[in-house]
């Protein structure tokens, strides 16, 4: 039974980088989906689709990695969480590594990164920081 599941949708992703596996497969749900195509909006994976198998759905993340064989992905963070949940206003967004970052946060107008949440003076529950 698993209890957050973006936190282990993170997880996999993170641990699939640590050992340099081209792609990672993730049970769907439209959150995981559409957090998946901001990362991908922004650069952090090359690509996702969904796979049907049989009954169940399966996101398939392709990873991204620089030409020395780096991932493009150097961390993930989750910020709010099942048992503490964080909401912040747009003035009080957080910038990730001085602006090198991506911190994602779920608006009324859906999931965005924090500079097009800062642009449309949208706050909302902050989900995790990716840094490159």
């Amino acid at each position: 039974m698993n209890l957050d599941p973006v936190s282990d949708y993170l997880t996999r992703i993170r641990n699939a980088t640590l050992v340099n596996k081209p792609s990672v497969v993730v049970p769907h749900s439209n959150f995981k989906y559409e957090l998946s195509k901001l990362l991908k909006d922004q650069g952090y994976i090359s690509d996702v689709k969904v796979n049907e198998n049989g009954s169940k759905k399966e996101i398939h993340i392709d990873l991204k990695y620089t030409e020395s064989g780096k991932s493009v992905l150097a961390g993930l963070n989750r910020l709010s969480k099942p048992g503490r949940r964080v909401y912040v206003g747009s003035d009080k967004l957080p910038r990730n590594n001085g602006g090198l970052g991506t911190v994602v946060v779920s608006t009324s107008r859906g999931l965005l990164p924090d500079s097009e949440a800062r642009k449309k003076k949208l706050g909302g529950e902050l989900i995790c920081e990716v840094w490159s």
